[in-house]
């Protein structure tokens, strides 16, 4: 029998090399097609031409979900399924099920947060990292549900804003001020009545001021008018963080922090590339970069803003706001 010749040897190789280097790339699953995120992920991910291309991962199945009550959802969920499956060859699957077998990480990147607890029980528990996109969950109570399924059944969570990690406001975060006493963040703030107000726009203003101040505030009051919202929030050392929604008018994403020795200011913008980064070393690591009780702390500061708003402006207590909503043990 003849020997085998060198360069079938080294093909051979190559073979072994590239089947290799195919089982290194993470196989991410993504359920919620209704959102801009979806192409703006996925591009970054599967078109090696892109960019901000970010190498080492896939978006490989996808179920598309999809909300009828939400117009923003029912009208683009089609249009992003077909996008990214045309494309980027992404398979499309009849159930959350088919998602979960055939991928090693999750994202659950729906527009509707009311749809990720439901998401989250079909998910959670199945040994894989999960991405929840923001909000959480379409009010308080389902946001500590999720945290405490995710608590329950052991798996990897991190949901967060895109806007946390913007480059303006990693600087602003690095500047020198002195000791800080306190912050406004400011941005668009339109409704959705399905969800807590601020959830649905608000959260980025809100996640923004968060990635600034840290956690530890204790109370909250809000004045609202037709055209913006004023929520303002007392940490326990004293620090006051203010979020300044906008619904009728010109908003841009930004965050002043006052401090004893300065007041700065953050550049405008944010880069989904920097959160996707984020992102792919949490699903390698399994640990978070922003901790759960963190998330769900600024998510009852919206919380409590809506009490204050029924309550007339008057200042509600987390502490109070999270035991009410918090799921029976």
């Amino acid at each position: 029998m003849k020997k085998p010749s060198l360069l079938l040897a080294a093909f051979a190789v190559l073979l072994g090399m590239t089947a290799r280097a195919a089982d290194d790339v993470l196989r991410i699953g993504m359920i919620g097609l209704d959102t801009s995120h979806v192409p703006a992920f996925t591009g970054m991910l599967n078109d090696t031409a892109h960019k901000k291309h970010l190498a080492g991962a896939r978006v490989v199945v996808a179920f598309p979900g999809g909300s009828p009550d939400i117009e923003s959802s029912w009208n683009r969920v089609k249009g992003y399924t077909e996008e990214i499956k045309t494309k980027w060859g992404v398979r499309i699957v009849d159930s959350v099920a088919e998602v979960v077998a055939n991928c090693d990480a999750i994202m659950i990147e729906s527009v509707d947060g009311r749809a990720h607890l439901p998401f989250a029980k079909e998910v959670f528990g199945k040994g894989k990292p999960v991405y929840i996109d923001k909000p959480l969950g379409g009010n308080l109570r389902e946001v500590l549900a999720i945290a405490a399924l995710a608590e329950k059944t052991n798996t990897p969570l991190f949901s967060s804003s895109s806007l946390r990690y913007g480059p303006g406001l990693i600087e602003l975060k690095e500047a020198r001020i002195g000791r800080m006493l306190g912050a406004i963040s400011y941005g668009p703030c339109a409704l959705e009545p399905h969800h807590t107000d601020l959830y649905w726009y608000g959260v980025h203003a809100t996640e923004s001021l968060y990635t600034v101040m840290g956690t530890g505030c204790e109370k909250v009051s809000r004045v609202t008018t037709a055209d913006t919202d004023v929520v303002t929030g007392v940490w326990k050392d004293g620090r006051t963080g203010v979020v300044y929604g906008v619904r009728n008018g010109k908003a841009a994403y930004r965050v002043t922090a006052f401090g004893t020795t300065a007041v700065r200011d953050s550049k405008e913008g944010y880069d989904y590339a920097y959160l996707m980064k984020e992102i792919l070393a949490f699903f390698k690591t399994r640990k978070a970069p922003v901790p759960l009780a963190e998330t769900v702390e600024l998510m009852a500061y919206m919380e409590a803003a809506d009490e204050s708003k029924r309550a007339g402006g008057a200042l509600v207590s987390i502490a109070d706001v999270i035991a009410k909503n918090s799921p029976k043990r």
